[in-house]
């Protein structure tokens, strides 16, 4: 539903609108047009702007002031991680105070507090303190500030989805996170070397402490978090009016919160593959970073390929979270998370073996596209199904587990590297270091692969199906369905094969012998198993009109026949824990449809396993006879032909090496038999195998009493309707 500017939070809730989803850059314009979110959105960006600003030229300047690898890489990640450790002390509460309190008025104190901090310390250093003092003060204050922050993002994290649509949140944090993470990043490493250069070209020769661009810095980052904190005290009080259940939480111990917190998130699957999954990538990427300027220096290259490769992790976040949801479409965002950890982790391994700054350039591009995809589908996984009441907690708990790993990694990476230094082992010419930085990517890689598989694991929500073919059905704007759950107690058995192959034959003698040992079986066959399937398949074989369907209809046809026919009739004996036997199934439409008529087969095979939810027969029996032989067999019986039956010799060789094909596939639920030899002899043979399936230990289905049929869910087909009436798919 298309939302004007002047929006009302309210009607910002909303789940979903009228019209289809809109992608892309439509999606990017709709959410833009919700005023709430605008207005946050744009302070938000320049909040970050003065942020990464501020973390850029503090951490240069800390490294400019040593000398030394083992020196500068303490100070380096220690500047990064004096801003991360906060976490430690206020962290397991901060969520509690975003579900708690109001979370507008949270974000505008914090914002206030912030803005005295950061002013605060180029303040103290313009009065003319010892330089130990102002470092010391600097410290105090950036731990406060980060102390504030904790409070702050949990906050405004569990706000955001409550002023946009549910529909419309991935392409909100798309916005958020390009902006945060992917523009003023750039901006910010812009900003900075435009501003050091035009103050030394103002000023002349050294600059005068209050002109250091980590001063000025300082100071741009204090009015930017005071600019935040007015526009939202005074210009998004949806923020307020979208919280639920604030006065009943206030009636609950900060304690209990905190437990009911935490307990929600070990006993939720999908809370906990997300954390584990993030926490794994955080901590490659921590490793990265702090490596990044010695992995640089093992590469031949200097200060400037360190600016290349941290340019290009963030180009490459960019990437993934802009472009990621175009290219995947509609796969399951469950199932992108997990993928996307394992794809940067893989990338961040592919880094230990470049030789050449190209190398590592383009792995540093695939780390930042993986990381923006798994950063993208977990926030918004995290928005969109955590309710709203632990949304704050959950937040916290993400943010304080990624600080606390972010300390680690990128605190014991850069010293380790820094003592370990690079050392370079010449093989076949080629310079290739061997090395504790290449070691530690090596091994951030593996966890963080692991982390994904893991999350992969505990978040999946299409068990079964393939992650590539489903992946590259995505792609293709088709994404495979998981199968139907439901708990089978029977055996589906299926007859495939061409025109003349002897199916009705075996399929009765089969049942006949099933029926003598006790056992419920229900006789069915595709199109025509229901008195819709009948309607259907008058429709796609009968000859006596000229309105033949088309190709992709008659696929569409034999589609919704086997779809009702599956939910009728097979699915409810199975449960029963009869025998199903069915003469044709989705094999021929592949064979007929997708082969013979040159439909594209995965299109067909999708088709199919959404119609039937994915089910699959536990044995097909493929009775393979050359066309000719079969056709002469049909045109023997003196009962007419149908449509299919009419159609060429090329085309029914088409449907025969389609079956075979099929079968080479997958070896072990076919039986393939040559429909030439004697009757008798083929029937042996399948009852001998489905016997197997039956009788055996720990098979599919046991021994049971003889049921009568019940017509009302079993619309067996007589024996002589089925000699007579041969029918194909």
């Amino acid at each position: 539903m298309s939302r004007s500017g002047d929006q009302s939070g309210s009607a910002a809730k909303q789940p979903n609108g009228g019209q289809a989803d809109p992608s892309g850059y439509a999606a990017i314009r709709s959410v833009l047009r919700i005023r709430p979110f605008r207005r946050l959105w744009i302070v938000l960006g320049a909040a970050s702007f003065g942020d990464w600003l501020g973390l850029l030229a503090t951490a240069l300047f800390a490294a400019s002031q040593v000398q030394g690898s083992t020196a500068q890489g303490a100070a380096f990640g220690g500047v990064t991680a004096i801003r991360l450790l906060p976490a430690l002390v206020l962290g397991p509460v901060a969520g509690v105070f975003a579900d708690r309190f109001d979370r507008r008025w949270t974000m505008v104190i914090c914002d206030l507090l912030r803005f005295v901090l950061f002013a605060s310390i180029p303040l103290y250093a313009l009065s003319g303190a010892a330089g130990g003092l102002v470092v010391g003060w600097a410290l105090i204050a950036t731990f406060l500030i980060e102390s504030l922050t904790l409070l702050w993002i949990p906050a405004k994290e569990a706000a955001v989805p409550n002023l946009i649509p549910r529909a419309r949140l991935e392409a909100a944090n798309q916005l958020t996170l390009i902006t945060t993470y992917g523009l003023t990043p750039v901006a910010a490493a812009i900003g900075l070397a435009v501003l050091d250069r035009g103050v030394r070209g103002a000023v002349g020769g050294d600059l005068p402490s209050w002109a250091e661009p980590a001063q000025l810095a300082l100071w741009i980052n204090s009015f930017s978090r005071l600019a935040t904190a007015l526009v939202v005290a005074f210009g998004i009080k949806e923020i307020s009016e979208a919280q639920r259940g604030e006065a009943e939480r206030a009636e609950q111990s900060m304690f209990r919160q905190f437990s009911e917190g935490w307990k929600y998130i070990g006993e939720t699957p999908l809370v906990r593959g997300l954390v584990l999954g993030i926490f794994g990538a955080f901590a490659g990427g921590g490793i990265v970073v702090g490596t990044a300027k010695f992995f640089a220096n093992s590469l031949g290259a200097g200060d400037a390929a360190f600016s290349l490769l941290f340019g290009a992790i963030f180009v490459g976040l960019a990437l993934g979270i802009g472009l990621g949801p175009m290219i995947v479409k509609e796969m399951s965002r469950r199932r992108w998370f997990g993928m996307s950890i394992v794809l940067a982790s893989a990338a961040v391994m592919t880094l230990a073996f470049a030789i050449h700054l190209s190398m590592a350039i383009v792995g540093a591009v695939l780390v930042g596209a993986g990381a923006g995809m798994a950063f993208l589908a977990g926030t918004t996984l995290l928005g969109g199904e955590v309710a709203d009441e632990v949304r704050g907690r959950v937040f916290a708990v993400v943010q304080i587990g990624t600080r606390l790993v972010l300390i680690l990694a990128i605190g014991l990476s850069s010293v380790l590297v820094g003592v370990g230094g690079s050392r370079k082992l010449t093989i076949a010419d080629l310079g290739i270091s061997v090395s504790s930085t290449r070691l530690l990517l090596l091994a951030a890689g593996a966890a963080g692969i692991f982390a994904g598989i893991s999350a992969f694991g505990q978040m999946d929500d299409k068990k079964g199906v393939p992650v590539l073919a489903d992946l590259w059905g995505s792609i293709r704007g088709r994404p495979l369905m998981p199968a139907e759950p439901f708990v089978s107690a029977g055996l589906f058995v299926v007859f495939e094969g061409g025109e003349g192959a002897g199916k009705s034959t075996q399929l009765t003698a089969l049942s006949q012998r099933l029926r003598g040992h006790g056992r419920e079986v229900v006789v069915t066959r595709e199109p025509g198993a229901t008195g819709v399937g009948r309607r259907i398949r008058s429709l796609v074989l009968d000859t006596s009109g000229d309105d033949a369907p088309s190709p992709r209809a008659e696929a569409l046809l034999y589609a919704a026949d086997r779809a009702h026919h599956v939910a009728t009739v097979v699915r409810p004996a199975l449960v029963r824990g009869g025998v199903v036997i069915s003469d044709r199934y989705v094999d021929s439409s592949l064979a007929y449809q997708g082969a013979g008529r040159t439909l594209p087969v995965d299109e067909v095979s999708w088709l199919s396993s959404w119609a039937t939810g994915g089910l699959k027969p536990d044995l097909v029996v493929l009775l393979d006879v050359e066309p000719r032989t079969g056709l002469s067999r049909v045109a023997s019986r003196n009962t007419g032909t149908d449509r299919l039956e009419a159609e060429s010799v090329a085309f029914h060789e088409r449907v025969r090496y389609a079956f075979l094909d099929l079968a080479a596939a997958d070896p072990k639920r076919y039986l393939v038999l040559d429909a030439s030899r004697p009757a008798d002899e083929i029937t042996g043979l399948v009852v001998r195998r489905v016997e197997e399936m039956l009788g055996k230990p720990g098979g599919i289905v046991h021994p049971r009493p003889a049921q009568g049929p019940d017509t009302s869910v079993q619309p067996e087909l007589s024996d002589a309707e089925l000699v007579t009436m041969e029918h194909k798919t």
